[in-house]
């Protein structure tokens, strides 16, 4: 088929190039000329495993190409918008302007019959007020919600292979249409039987907020029972995996420690429980709140731990910190954890040294008070303490008895219960988890 994918940030690139990938002729749009300059040389403008190589392929066959004149959708029968939806300053809510911005632009390029295609996460209602103006300037042409499920550092797989598709269309004979065209965009993934739901707007929109908003009470609940453990000597690693075997509950996402970030999670839960208060139905999730008080708490926890292995306080004292992305596999640093401890202890009078594999630059732009080292002997060189805040492979592979020869004073904090304790307390280290005795 032949798609366009409006929003070539993190989502849309990688729909593009996987659609590309999956034999689709594919144009990407977007008004940032140096991102699309870069994504048609090839060069990927973030860290995603997997998607130079089908970046670099697809548009080596001729079936990828990216544009900023919204004109070179007009070939395109399918179109993907893909832009972000930012936290509003200063409030919960979501920022729809790029979204509005990307219809009422994609809009005057429609032909009849085009199918416009949602993928950002959007408020709930949000469909079917874009729909209302689609139809207000081309009568044939209609829109469907086909919501992400991207998990950065397998968000190639997730998209050529995804675990489920949800399409949100209208009803009748507009919807079947709508539903045909997305299976023809899907038709690789539908015939390995991945699970397909027909729903409608409302149901397609929540879908989304509902998943994340539920991943982030399970990891602020194992997180609230560390802190629980914190106090009464119990180990919340044991703990999980008790739970975990219960068929009911689950082990993935059960593991203690810093807390959730990202340019999701975070964000999404906040946009949530803004759109249910708009909607009068603020109390049906204002658990989300204390599920974001939990997780924000679990950082300054990180910093409390370090202080009182110290003596009491950091100022002048060495930290190397392991970690700066959200999680591992991502240079993404919205929301994180790991950079948000490391700006509070530099903020403490510490001697901040950060260093990460793909994070570096990121952080540097976002925080150029901190220093920053790609070597991990150089971070932990005569440091008084280390603190693992991204469970990068490199980091949780660290030979303790090696590490111990470098570092000033033999302290570990581990934000990320990643480590063995047995073996670095046997490596001659003072070892602190979360929720670990």
């Amino acid at each position: 088929m032949k798609i366009s994918v409006i929003g070539c940030g993190y989502l849309g690139a990688v729909h593009a190039a996987s659609m590309a990938e999956l034999g689709h002729d594919v144009v990407g749009i977007d008004i940032d000329e140096a991102k699309i300059a870069a994504l048609s040389e090839g060069r990927a403008p973030f860290f995603e495993p997997g998607l130079p190589e089908i970046l670099q392929s697809a548009l080596a066959s001729g079936r990828l190409t990216f544009s900023t004149d919204f004109a070179a959708v007009g070939g395109a029968t399918v179109h993907f918008v893909a832009v972000g939806t930012p936290q509003k300053p200063g409030e919960y809510a979501a920022d729809l302007t790029y979204v509005n911005a990307a219809v009422d632009a994609l809009v005057p390029h429609l032909k009849d019959g085009d199918l416009v295609v949602g993928k950002s996460t959007v408020p709930v209602g949000t469909a079917a007020a874009l729909s209302a103006r689609i139809y207000a300037n081309n009568q044939t042409a209609s829109l469907a919600w086909n919501p992400e499920f991207l998990r950065e550092g397998f968000a190639v797989k997730d998209t050529i292979s995804p675990d489920r598709l949800v399409y949100g269309v209208p009803a009748g004979e507009t919807g079947e249409r709508a539903s045909a065209l997305l299976d023809e965009v899907y038709a690789a993934a539908l015939q390995n039987d991945t699970p397909r739901v027909v729903t409608d707007f409302a149901t397609a929109e929540l879908v989304k907020v509902a998943a994340n908003a539920f991943l982030a009470t399970k990891i602020s609940f194992i997180n609230a029972m560390a802190e629980i453990a914190e106090v009464s000597g119990a180990d919340v690693t044991s703990l999980a995996d008790a739970i975990g075997y219960d068929a009911r509950i689950g082990r993935r996402f059960l593991n203690a420690g810093v807390g959730f970030g990202g340019g999701c999670l975070p964000k999404d839960i906040r946009a949530f429980s803004a759109r249910a208060e708009e909607l009068g139905r603020g109390e049906s999730v204002a658990f989300l709140k204390e599920v974001d008080a939990i997780n924000l708490r679990r950082r300054q926890r990180v910093v409390d731990l370090v202080k009182e292995e110290l003596g009491g306080q950091v100022y002048k004292k060495k930290v190397a910190v392991l970690g700066l992305a959200f999680k591992p596999d991502s240079d993404d640093i919205r929301d994180s954890p790991a950079l948000d401890v490391a700006v509070q202890l530099h903020g403490l009078g510490a001697e901040v040294v950060a260093t990460d594999p793909e994070a570096i630059e990121n952080s540097r732009k976002r925080h150029p008070q901190l220093l920053f080292t790609d070597n991990i002997d150089t971070a932990v060189n005569r440091a008084d303490a280390i603190v693992v805040l991204t469970e990068w492979k490199q980091f949780r592979e660290l030979d303790p008895v090696a590490l111990a020869e470098k570092v000033d004073n033999p302290l570990i904090i581990d934000g990320r219960n990643c480590l063995d304790p047995g073996r670095w307390r046997t490596a001659g280290w003072t070892y602190r988890g979360m929720g670990r005795p």
